[in-house]
């Protein structure tokens, strides 16, 4: 038998009231499963036998509750609730008559609503009226159950999924506040943020993408505090394309970016579930996704790629000097090894005698160029870090610190690199590691090299230029209608508000008003009785 799928790889069949119609469909389409479970039985009943189909993956799904709510009432209850409810099953093929019947006085039930509402021990149990929508269930690990006679299937939630359990975080590894982290399954996902938000308001829109993945996302939200246009913005961005598979929130990130070219992150992702339910006390949008360790953020700002979860819970002057440290850890990773290269080369005479002699006297058996000094230590530094990350536990951070130490002291030694350099690059790639956001650290490591490029070649007017370049660019991106610069553009349209929860981070008690995330008629969050 062959199957046929549309343009968006599904199946365009109906469940037929035949019962050897669906299995041979389901057959077809199961063919070379090694992992699909299927039973077929037969009834017996009073009035006769009763034929049923049960479709499963094995893997997926939770056998012993198969087995527990479905296969045992049926098989081995049925008779005695018979005997013992009155009830006389029927199979028709229209609904379910409520009334009485005219000959025995007993109320006439189909054997469908019988099953649904009586017979099995489930509650999480659903109806679906075509093949594509129950096979789609079944992916998910649940199992479906089809009987003769009757155009529609009983779907049970079964699912077993194979998934680690909730971890501390690890790239936003905080001294204070929780220690959970999401996980790949998309369930425990919601209700690590349910667990925080116990507000009905707090609405989830679910559906999927990926025609062959059908991965599994959800629009997390409080309904009285988004914006409609901007639930809308990012529904009708999910609906703008088609794609096989996605498989990590990553992928979906770069599809929903409107400047993909663009180094700097135009959305926030996280792992924390305490900063994803603060997001959405703000009136923003958490996107999660199936399969992913992380949830998306909706809209941001430059700001928030430098808000880390504890600020949150220490004190604000602790707060805000860490704050104050991060944005100067971006500006040195960004700019120190190219003034380094602009003011040596072209303007020494503004560096202090005695510190130009030590840098003479460190570079006095150095032969390569001041520029492909710093260039090949950034690269080495660079190779060093990516090493640490792919090998595995503690020998990745034994390679990071002893690579570093031994490969520099080598370098100094063989005269490649010049002391001052190391020191540089290392003040570089300790002030990278300072920004509480990975994905926006780097960008910074990127630029740097740019940097180094235009110092290089221009000195300290190319330094400027770059910063110029940089800074027109960050004006001219948006998240979903939010200026990417803002407070420092477009702050005026809050009257200031945003400035609370800027560099500086105010005490929460003075923090009354949502930022210009939440709606303007449902701005407070905090009043002093």
């Amino acid at each position: 038998m062959k199957i046929k799928y549309n343009e968006k790889n599904e199946l365009d069949l109906p469940i037929s009231r035949k019962l050897e119609t669906n299995i041979e469909t389901l057959q077809a389409i199961f063919s070379d499963w090694g992992d699909f479970v299927e039973k077929q039985f037969v009834l017996e009943r009073e009035n006769g036998s009763l034929g049923m189909y049960i479709i499963y993956i094995d893997g997926l799904t939770d056998n012993e509750m198969v087995e527990r709510t479905i296969t045992r009432p049926l098989l081995y209850e049925w008779r005695d609730t018979d005997i013992k409810k009155g009830f006389k099953a029927e199979v028709v093929s229209e609904d379910f008559d409520d009334g009485k019947s005219q000959d025995s006085g007993e109320k006439k039930v189909s054997v469908f609503e019988r099953i649904f509402h009586h017979q099995t021990e489930a509650v999480d149990l659903v109806q679906k009226d075509t093949l594509m929508d129950a096979i789609a269930c079944v992916l998910n690990g649940d199992t479906a159950i089809f009987i003769d006679g009757e155009d529609k299937a009983l779907v049970l939630s079964t699912k077993r999924l194979p998934t680690r359990s909730v971890d501390s975080p690890k790239k936003e590894a905080g001294l204070k506040g929780p220690r959970d982290s999401f996980t790949e399954n998309f369930r425990t996902n919601t209700a690590l943020l349910r667990r925080r938000i116990k507000d009905p308001k707090m609405k989830e829109k679910q559906d999927y993408l990926g025609q062959r993945s059908r991965t599994v996302y959800g629009l997390m939200y409080m309904e009285d505090l988004v914006h409609p246009s901007l639930l809308a913005a990012i529904e009708k961005k999910l609906e703008s394309f088609t794609i096989d598979s996605i498989f990590d929130s990553g992928m979906l990130v770069h599809l929903l970016e409107e400047k993909w070219y663009s180094p700097f992150p135009q959305i926030q992702t996280t792992e924390r579930p305490d900063k994803a339910a603060s997001a959405i006390s703000e009136g923003r949008v958490v996107l999660v996704v199936d399969n992913s360790p992380e949830v998306i953020i909706l809209p941001t700002t430059l700001n928030t790629f430098f808000q880390a979860a504890d600020d949150y819970y220490n004190r604000f002057a602790v707060a805000t000097f860490a704050r104050v440290l991060r944005y100067l850890a971006a500006y040195i990773t960004i700019l120190l090894p190219g003034l380094y290269i602009a003011i040596t080369c072209y303007y020494p005479q503004v560096l202090p005698t005695e510190f130009l002699l030590a840098i003479v006297g460190a570079r006095s058996d150095v032969t390569f160029p001041i520029v492909v000094e710093v260039l090949l230590m950034e690269l080495l530094f660079e190779l060093l870090r990516e090493a640490g990350i792919r090998l595995p536990g503690q020998m990745g951070n034994t390679i990071g610190v002893v690579g570093g130490l031994i490969v520099g002291q080598a370098a100094v030694e063989a005269s490649l690199v010049s002391t001052i350099v190391v020191i540089v690059v290392a003040l570089t790639a300790i002030a990278s590691f300072a920004i509480p956001n990975e994905e926006f650290s780097s960008t910074f490591r990127l630029l740097k090299f740019l940097l180094i490029i235009l110092g290089a070649v221009w000195g300290l007017y190319g330094i400027m230029l770059g910063i110029l370049v940089i800074n027109i660019h960050l004006a001219s991106l948006e998240s979903f209608g939010i200026p990417y610069m803002m407070p420092m553009v477009s702050g005026s349209i809050d009257n200031e508000l945003e400035y609370q929860d800027f560099i500086m981070r105010k005490p929460l008690f003075t923090m009354r008003k949502r930022p210009v995330y939440a709606r303007r008629d449902n701005r407070t969050r905090f009043r002093r009785w």
